[in-house]
């Protein structure tokens, strides 16, 4: 798709479209390492906040589980 483009750019502005074309390609790297950086700075954020607080929830679910199937006298 972005090959199609920058053809296109070429076939439209003539040589100066050949500039365009080289500035397009040497942006792809920089934009998907921009990409990549904030990619990777959400992926290794903190998140023990969150599990802690979901482990708590989670150890209540099983207390309110085991506390109704006990007295119900069938498995």
């Amino acid at each position: 798709m972005v090959n199609l483009l920058i053809s296109s750019w070429v076939v439209l502005m003539g040589t100066g479209g050949r500039v365009m074309a080289v500035l397009a390609w040497l942006l792809i790297p920089l934009f998907a390492a921009i990409g990549a950086a904030i990619w990777g700075s959400w992926a290794s954020r903190d998140r023990t906040t969150g599990d802690v607080a979901e482990l708590a929830g989670y150890a209540r679910f099983r207390e309110v589980m085991e506390k109704s199937h006990s007295g119900s006298g069938t498995a």
